[in-house]
């Protein structure tokens, strides 16, 4: 306190005693006893005021000891239970944590870590992910600005995250208790398999697998790869010593429609601790892709025969060729090309009004363009009884699709009316017209797509002249065909949209994260927020049904299925407000990452030790350990002297003794008959 604030503690005391004296003994004049009693009560109310009014600055010094933190971090992932090292991490834990002079130099911190990192001090070894690059960050956020140990008791074995030997921070020191029979044994292993998620029927997809081997002898094994009791390909492999991993492709025929499930396995001469590791299943959805293609045409031309030859290049491409008058219905057809149509296509385009199938249409001398101007809105046409060639030029700007320019600029010219022809509506134009070497300013390819119905138009006959200009500078056909199977597969993709989307996988591996999105749409096309989905799940197999409620995100809803076990599972997602559903299914393979290992990472282990200047232990010597963490004179327990000020004002304790001793002098004074 400064003089100032002594001075006016003085005063007070003057202040609060002579009003008391006043009072009670020179305007009373009585010496009682109990006008003493109501004077001291006076005088310490009032002089409580006068202190809340002064208000002074209480310091306080306090004596602060700081333990320096101690992180005790198990793995608590299936692979130390597949180990059989899960008794041996309960009983080094239990050693450290309760070593008194450890718990005296230490703030001992408790934590276990398996997909996520937690603070914990129960473990039960379920874990289906190894994430041990998350550890340094969890520590991080808990521990900011301090230096410390960490004792990691794990076996080394990752299974998600990034590389963990450099996530850590190089001033904490890490020493790995390494748990897990570190003896080298004799191990066959399925490393990695990569396949795409979708293949197209009756087409072959690749399979590629790594084999590793772990032991010193020379080794031939089997590479098999199966779906159900049939074998599909088997290859032998040789390993030795100095050989430890092989690479294999292999080429798989995709002759059945859906979710395909097959089993890779290899299998050597001498036993082997852990067979798991050399079985892997994985699954292909293969699409059926066949897209049937009438065309019709009321004429003979040699264009006819050099579409359906390029258009069926594309084995999941089938081109039916009608007349108009002998073509009946529209149902089994999936895109119509109309070549040079007339008013015998009459009935065609009224059923299609309906139907909504995408067209390709394609005009040329024979073309009846008044009937044309009736029967859609996308092209005006305003054309004469001449004919003219129109040669091709290429529009770079085009981006509804991907598209190479295959020289189209060097194709022999097109044969059409001569005439103008407008884009009446909202279209893309991937081939303009010219006339020699003067634009038009019409189009000669076009596409569009109105109310989810998508066309294309190809103003100019004699697009065989084309395929075979092509074949000369290429040696090939291929490039043409490519061209007109994108110009198919345009308007075979459907672009309807739907109210409810849902996003999902066909297959999961066991122990991965399971996720299940899904947006719905009123009927503006926009995002309904109260929208309420929910989803039943049940598995085929046993028939247990599960019901789960999708969560909103951010302009999506969400379900996590983690933790059902590996089968094949029937879903049905429904919004309630609208009765509005999706059904589907996926497949849950049996796969556990946590029971690929035979021995622990000691090699990784060993480098995370170094980077932090650790020291790495086997679990013989953890007093060993538990030693020099005692004598290591970098960790010391930290004395502070804290300083605490606080105001007078503040103290509650004080207002409620004077109020208290300004109640008992009104009760006295009351009781006495001083009022």
């Amino acid at each position: 306190m400064n003089k100032s604030t002594i001075l006016l503690l003085l005063l007070s005391l003057l202040i609060a005693g002579g009003l008391s004296f006043y009072q009670y003994f020179y305007k009373a004049k009585n010496n009682s006893k109990l006008n003493l009693f109501l004077a001291l009560l006076r005088f310490l109310s009032l002089f409580g005021i006068l202190l809340l009014l002064i208000n002074p600055i209480i310091t306080r010094n306090t004596l602060e000891t700081i333990k320096p933190p101690l992180a005790i971090v198990v793995d608590n992932s299936g692979s130390i239970e597949v180990l059989d090292a899960s008794k041996k991490a309960l009983d080094l834990y239990a050693a450290i944590m309760a070593n008194g002079p450890l718990k005296e130099k230490f703030d001992i911190q408790s934590y276990r870590f398996d997909s996520e990192f937690l603070s914990s001090k129960e473990f039960d070894f379920k874990g289906t992910q190894t994430n041990l690059d998350g550890i340094s960050k969890g520590l991080k956020n808990r521990n900011r600005n301090s230096t410390f140990p960490i004792i990691l008791l794990t076996d080394g074995n990752q299974t998600t995250g990034n590389d963990y030997v450099y996530s850590f921070d190089p001033t904490n020191k890490v020493f790995p208790v390494i748990l897990g029979d570190t003896t080298k044994v004799v191990d066959l292993k399925i490393t990695r398999l990569n396949v795409n998620k979708y293949a197209f029927y009756k087409n072959k997809f690749p399979v590629e697998v790594f084999l590793s081997y772990s032991g010193n002898q020379k080794l031939s094994a089997d590479f098999t790869i199966s779906q159900g009791n049939s074998v599909l390909t088997k290859q032998s492999v040789s390993f030795s010593s100095s050989k430890r991993t092989a690479v294999l492709n292999v080429l798989l025929p995709a002759n059945k429609i859906g979710s395909q499930t097959f089993k890779a396995t290899v299998t050597g001469d001498e036993k082997e601790k852990n067979t798991y590791n050399n079985t892997k299943n994985f699954a292909v959805e293969v699409i059926d892709q066949k897209t049937n293609i009438a065309l019709v045409t009321a004429i003979n031309h040699p264009d006819v025969g050099a579409l359906k030859r390029s258009i069926e290049s594309n084995a999941q491409r089938k081109v039916t060729v009608f007349k108009p008058n002998t073509f009946s219905s529209l149902k089994e057809y999936d895109i119509f090309i109309l070549y040079q149509p007339t008013r015998a296509f009459k009935p065609i385009f009224e059923e299609n009004k309906s139907a909504g199938t995408s067209t390709f249409i394609i005009s040329g001398t024979s073309t009846d363009f008044s009937f044309l101007n009736q029967e859609q809105s996308t092209l005006i046409f305003k054309m004469s009884n001449q004919k003219e060639n129109y040669l091709a030029g290429f529009n770079a700007q085009f981006n509804l699709f991907a598209i190479d320019n295959i020289g189209f600029e060097t194709f022999p010219p097109l044969e059409n009316a001569f005439g103008k022809i407008e884009v009446k509506e909202d279209a893309s134009i991937l081939l303009s017209s010219k006339i020699r070497t003067m634009d038009t300013n019409s189009p000669l390819l076009v596409y569009a797509e109105n109310k989810g119905k998508r066309s294309a138009f190809l103003l100019g006959e004699n697009i065989w002249k084309w395929r075979l200009q092509s074949h000369l500078n290429t040696q090939s056909f291929a490039e043409f065909d490519v061209f007109m199977d994108k110009t198919i597969q345009y308007l075979a993709s459907s672009s309807s949209k739907k109210a409810l989307v849902v996003n999902h996988e066909s297959f999961y591996n066991s122990g991965d994260a399971i996720e299940i999105s899904a947006q719905y749409f009123n009927k503006n096309y926009e995002f309904d927020e109260k929208a309420r989905l929910t989803i039943i799940v049940t598995n085929t197999g046993t028939k247990q049904t599960k019901n789960y409620d999708l969560l909103k995100g951010n302009n999506f809803y969400k379900v996590n299925l983690d933790g059902l076990d590996a089968g094949t599972y029937n879903f049905f997602v429904k919004e309630l407000n609208s009765n509005t559903s999706y059904s589907s299914h996926f497949e849950i393979l049996d796969f556990d990452r946590e029971k690929q290992f035979v021995n622990p990472d000691s090699e990784k282990l060993n480098q995370l030790a170094m980077q932090t200047e650790g020291t790495v232990y086997f679990p013989d010597q953890v007093y060993v350990l538990i030693k020099s963490l005692l004598e290591d004179d970098n960790y010391k327990t930290i004395e502070k002297n804290k300083v605490t000020r606080s105001p007078l004002i503040d103290w509650t304790l004080l207002l409620i003794l004077i109020v208290s001793l300004l109640a008992t002098e009104w009760f006295v004074r009351k009781y006495n008959g001083l009022l």
